[in-house]
């Protein structure tokens, strides 16, 4: 519903030609502000007859005072030259989004409106959004040379010749995730396809780099999750631009959207990059190799925290939008990813620690390359606006994986108090025997 700030304006002239021979216009018919941040649009009022006087009501409109709001100027009688009133209204933008703002003049009954200007409302980039992307490509790749530090090469390439675990990795994260992400979007937002276009874009993601932390934390099969990271990633070039292209053309009319391969490219490079470091690292110097694995549980668990915290501190912004079906979506998305992974891997009766790699690598998806390819394809507002979909799911991704990790420190403690208990028992019993 449009809401309307009004303001009794003053006295001005009006002749026998009445009301209906004023005419206004808003100088600008498109205006770009940021959030926060006020400009100041100018409008005209002509044929302003100067014979006799009377009260005039100005007032402005907003279609959405959330996204912006209208300040009015005070009518002054000596702004009037040659029969012409030229001033300015002040728009503010309130929050990121599309609205359509007008000027109209009631004078007893008589209403006079002015043209429409289109208000786009867009955040203004930081520092700390450079500052976030830096330090995360940073800490990601010292944590990928341990990785590479880590990693049985010989146990890869037997991977890749019987590659089940990869294959059935490849089927979920390409065909399935896609499909759950589109139902999902069209369930949830059947009239906001922007929402859509968020939730899908991070459905056909490939998996994300964190999958194989947590799949570390877990216990499950490293070699196998790192390798299908790689092999999902590459594949996102191929698959990317089929999905947008199909099942993409069902949620958006806009002009085809432009696929960032150089992305997409250099996210492979930078998984490939460290890993050969710390190849070379466990072949060249295997003591301070092994020195970077001794760190790189607690170092995956200190990447985790940051990467949490700072994405949420970083887009705050985003939380006014978010309701119960932007969670929920944010929820389904990498939780039946979960499921789904889990499902196929033990149909295919794969051992447990494959299991939870291949579960792992299906729920959690490349946020990091979903948002890039919403604020890149789209314009603004729409890019910012999308991108609350895979800032939901990568807040909602770890919530089942931390409960399971606390589950698992509670198992493992258990386990060494029961193995502690037996061994003290095993050596109380030879003395017992000697003192018989």
């Amino acid at each position: 519903m449009s809401v309307k700030f009004c303001l009794l304006v003053g006295v001005v002239l009006l002749g026998t030609t009445g009301i209906s021979a004023w005419k206004i216009n808003l100088n600008e018919s498109t205006i770009k502000i940021h959030m926060d941040s006020t400009v100041s649009v100018q409008f005209n009022v002509t044929d302003l007859p100067a014979t006799s006087s009377s009260k005039v009501e100005i007032t402005a409109e907003s279609s959405d005072t959330n996204i912006a709001t209208i300040s009015l100027p005070v009518f002054r009688y000596d702004k009037i030259e040659n029969g012409v009133w030229k001033d300015f209204i002040n728009v503010t933008g309130v929050f990121l989004g599309k609205a359509k703002i007008s000027v109209t003049i009631n004078h007893n009954g008589e209403i006079v409106r002015s043209n429409e200007s289109n208000v786009i409302v867009t955040r203004r980039e930081r520092v700390i959004d450079i500052i976030f992307t830096a330090s995360v490509a940073i800490l990601v790749s010292i944590l990928y040379i341990n990785f590479g530090c880590a990693m049985d090469w010989d146990l890869c390439k037997k991977t890749l010749r019987r590659p089940v675990g990869p294959v059935i990795g490849f089927v979920c994260q390409f065909l399935f995730m896609p499909l759950i992400s589109y139902v999902i979007g069209y369930v949830l937002f059947p009239d906001y396809p922007e929402m859509q276009l968020g939730i899908f874009f991070t459905g056909i993601s490939p998996s994300g780099g964190a999958s194989n932390i947590w799949t570390l934390m877990l216990g499950g099969n490293l070699n196998l999750s790192i390798t299908m990271t790689t092999l999902c990633t590459i594949g996102a070039f191929a698959f990317i631009p089929f999905w947008l292209f199909t099942l993409g053309k069902h949620i958006f009319d806009r002009g085809t959207l432009k696929v960032p391969y150089s992305n997409i490219a250099t996210y492979a490079i930078a998984l490939v990059v460290p890993l050969g470091i710390g190849f070379l690292l466990q072949r060249k110097m295997p003591r301070f190799s092994k020195m970077m694995v001794r760190i790189m549980k607690p170092f995956s668990i200190i990447l985790i925290i940051f990467i949490i915290i700072f994405a949420i501190v970083t887009n705050l912004y985003l939380f006014k939008l978010f309701s119960w079906k932007i969670i929920l979506s944010g929820l389904g998305l990498p939780w039946l990813g979960y499921i789904l992974g889990l499902t196929m891997a033990l149909i295919f009766k794969q051992p447990g620690p494959d299991v939870r790699a291949i579960s792992i690598e299906t729920g959690i998806q490349n946020t990091g390359i979903s948002i890039f390819l919403l604020r890149f394809g789209l314009e603004q507002p729409e890019a910012d606006l999308t991108t609350v979909a895979p800032v939901s799911c990568a807040i909602m991704t770890p919530l089942p994986l931390i409960l399971l990790y606390i589950i698992k420190l509670i198992l493992d403690r258990r386990k060494e108090k029961l193995a502690a208990s037996m061994e003290k028992l095993q050596n109380s019993v030879p003395a017992i025997k000697t003192l018989s």
